[in-house]
């Protein structure tokens, strides 16, 4: 890894900065400055427990993580409106150190052990929040004047996928945190929303979420029934939010509402609101899931629940636009959760298959099994591929693609799934078994169909944004 590379830079940069200049929450300078020292620090954790081959596999395996790349980067300072101000993109060297950092900080805090806890007790580990803040992965494109790295989306892809290949549970719950809470401020918070709410967010201190669904209105935005009431001094929201994640925990939350009920996708606004001591809002309760166990989801009630005119974010009712120019965003990142439970569901297979025998032989010289694999291992490719390019032209040209934002994540949401499952038959009867992970990463990889958009909304997505680029032809 050559010294000068952009991750080092950004992390210099932040460390030379004045203490005059620090914001309130204190050591941010000393912890982004420590962040290099941090993650060589992190050494390997115990073999997994499932199989002792599973953890040389996922040591070798992770040659194959490497963000794809087959040319010189071009490399120049973005003038994107989605990353902060003097945004350079990461070499691919500086991705491929940051994806061995990242791996290290999974084999010694989120081991399979752990991962399996999280699951079978419905609880996301709490201590987690720290431990993410000081290894510095909560603010990957957040602004380095509020604690954060400033590495952009291929980043922040490399992040996910890593921490989904561990578990997708404490990934799932990271990017609510990360990318539509922190991301959500850093692209549409005024100069002093940035400064009170980010520090803490990208500390691990406080929690992040955000708000948009309802039990009757999911992909259908407009139809929410949320209200937000002018009252002196700013507005008082009445309604409820389902589906929320880190809603049981989250400590400020992105909640959308509707300002002028009568003026559809034009009356609804984005606020910012402060859970602690927020007269009439609670966690109705706590959602019980299929997959995803241990991302902690909610329902959210709001009960005239006041929030001062200084914690609009974006524009009165301008929040359809803040909440869709994030989704595609949303959409990208939550791309490489899939990519990680499919890396996972080859961890699991390849050395489980190189060492079951059946007939006397190791089921992998059968050529059935070989076929699943290989395709196993494509499909991974494939889609790891479709994210990185997405998130490269993001990055290095300032240009998102919505067919290709949503046509990512559907992708490989579908591709997961296919993965878990052959995953399992490869597995054969300890596929079934819960004391091996692979239902686990099937019961994750299905909420990928679902969340962020369904894949029939995705596919509509696509459809539309081509009737937008060729309606010149049908005039």
């Amino acid at each position: 890894m050559a010294s000068n590379s952009a991750i080092p830079r950004a992390l210099a940069r932040s460390a030379a900065r004045s203490a005059s200049s620090c914001l309130p929450h204190t050591n941010n300078t000393r912890v982004a400055a420590s962040i290099p020292r941090q993650l060589r620090r992190l050494g390997p954790a115990s073999p997994l427990s499932y199989t002792s081959a599973t953890a040389t596999s996922r040591s070798r395996l992770a040659t194959t993580s490497a963000t794809p790349s087959s040319h010189q980067q071009t490399r120049h300072v973005s003038s994107s409106s989605k990353h902060p101000q003097g945004f350079e993109p990461p070499s691919q060297a500086d991705l491929a150190e940051l994806r061995e950092r990242v791996q290290e900080f999974t084999r010694r805090e989120l081991t399979e052990e752990v991962a399996a806890a999280t699951d079978k007790s419905n609880t996301f580990p709490h201590e987690m929040w720290a431990k993410l803040g000081e290894a510095g992965l909560l603010g990957i494109t957040a602004d380095e004047e509020v604690g954060g790295l400033a590495l952009g989306y291929q980043a922040h892809c490399v992040v996910m996928e890593e921490l989904s290949r561990a578990s997708g549970s404490v990934a799932l719950s990271y990017a609510a945190h990360s990318q539509l809470c922190v991301n959500q401020l850093q692209l549409n918070g005024s100069p002093a929303q940035k400064q009170k709410y980010l520090p803490g967010l990208i500390a691990g201190e406080k929690v992040g979420a955000l708000a948009m669904s309802e039990s009757g209105s999911g992909s259908d935005v407009v139809s929410m029934r949320t209200r937000a009431r002018q009252v002196d001094g700013g507005y008082l929201l009445s309604g409820s939010k389902m589906w929320i994640t880190n809603g049981p925990d989250a400590d400020v939350i992105v909640v959308y509402a509707k300002t002028e009920p009568d003026a559809g996708s034009k009356g609804v606004t984005a606020f910012i609101v402060e859970t602690a001591g927020a007269k009439g809002f609670s966690c109705a309760r706590k959602l019980d899931k299929m997959g995803m166990r241990g991302s902690n989801t909610g329902e959210l009630v709001f009960e005239d629940v006041f929030v001062s005119a200084e914690n609009v974010l974006g524009r009165v009712n301008g929040g359809v636009r803040v909440l869709m120019e994030g989704l595609d965003l949303e959409r990208l990142v939550l791309s490489a959760g899939p990519l990680g439970l499919m890396q996972a569901a080859l961890d699991v297979a390849l050395p489980f298959a190189h060492t079951r025998k059946q007939f006397g032989v190791p089921i992998a010289q059968f050529q059935l099994l070989q076929g699943k694999l290989a395709d196993m291992y494509t499909k991974l490719q494939a889609s790891r591929a479709y994210t990185y390019a997405t998130a490269r032209q993001v990055d290095e040209q300032g240009v998102i693609r919505t067919q290709d934002c949503a046509g990512a994540i559907l992708y490989a949401a579908e591709r997961a799934t296919e993965c878990a499952l052959d995953c399992i038959q490869v597995l054969g009867g300890m596929g079934y078994m819960e004391e091996m992970p692979a239902s686990r990463i099937l019961r994750d990889a299905k909420l990928y169909e679902i969340g962020a958009g369904t894949s029939e909304v995705r596919r509509m997505v696509i459809g539309r944004a081509f009737n937008k680029e060729y309606a010149h032809l049908s005039s």
